[in-house]
Parts: structure tokens; C-alpha cells; sequence
């Protein structure tokens, strides 16, 4: 996946999860509780995202193949603290 998708697949995240949020005052309480269960998965998977496109300009900067990065699982990009 190239720097320009994953920064594409940020944005619609990121679309997404603002929409949720301003949603999050009209909404009624199932439709909260779905709609706080997606926020989580937006953040995991923004999370999972960003951490590709780091990994990927490293190893560019370290002049190396960006295209060797691949995602990592949820559990091991959860757990850095920020």
C-alpha cells in the first residue's frame, strides 16, 4: 500500500469518526452504544495506519524499501505509549 493510500484511508477514517462524534448529541442510547463501538474500531484501525505510514517513511529516510512495512496486529500498535 502505497504512502498516498494509506494517507487516503486516514482521511476517510478520520471523515468518519468526526462524523460519529457529532452525531454522538442527537443520537438515543442503542444507536450511542453502536456508535461508541465503531469510535473504538476507527481509533484502532487510525492507529494501525498511522503507525504503517511512520514505519514507511523511515525506512525511506533510511534509505530502504518502504514497501518491506507492513501492518502490525491492533495488540502490538495498542500497546506503544504515545
Amino acid at each position: 500500500m502505497s504512502d498516498a493510500r494509506i494517507s487516503e484511508r486516514i482521511e476517510r477514517l478520520l471523515a468518519e469518526e468526526h462524523e460519529l462524534r457529532n452525531r454522538e448529541q442527537h443520537d438515543a442510547d442503542d444507536a450511542l452504544e453502536a456508535d461508541a463501538q465503531r469510535l473504538r474500531q476507527l481509533e484502532q484501525e487510525l492507529d494501525i495506519c498511522w503507525d504503517l505510514l511512520r514505519r514507511r517513511r523511515a525506512l525511506r529516510d533510511a534509505g530502504q524499501n518502504p514497501d518491506e512495512a507492513t501492518a502490525r496486529d491492533p495488540d502490538t500498535v495498542e500497546r506503544y505509549w504515545q
